[in-house]
């Protein structure tokens, strides 16, 4: 990964390379959206003990669904300026390219 970055840096990435990364972040966002729509639709009580503890679990991969929820609610009723925006909007694209690389090792060694 930070080979690929390096070489991005260098103008010496390829198409294939851009494709690969789009798929990550596309994989990593998928696997995040679908996670947050099984918790809210299971309706987990956060204040059990055992509710704590999944929601710490969901949120580390429905992360990047929730972060970029939550940043376009904002943007769009005015409450957060642009620039925050963008900054939660490539939080949430590079913590879905970190989600998508595991998501695809784990379907590759699955």
């Amino acid at each position: 990964m930070a080979s690929a970055i390096q070489a991005l840096a260098r103008g010496a990435l390829g198409m294939k390379d851009l494709w690969l990364i789009a798929f990550s972040v596309g994989a990593g966002f998928t696997a995040s959206g679908i996670v947050a729509s099984l918790y809210r639709l299971l309706g987990f009580d956060p204040q059990s003990s055992h509710g704590k503890y999944t929601r710490i679990a969901v949120m580390v991969v429905a992360g990047p669904c929730l972060l970029f929820e939550s940043a376009m609610k904002g943007f769009l009723t005015k409450k957060w300026p642009p620039v925050f925006f963008w900054l939660a909007t490539a939080g949430a694209a590079y913590w879905s390219l970190a989600l998508g690389l595991f998501v695809i090792d784990l379907a590759i060694h699955i």
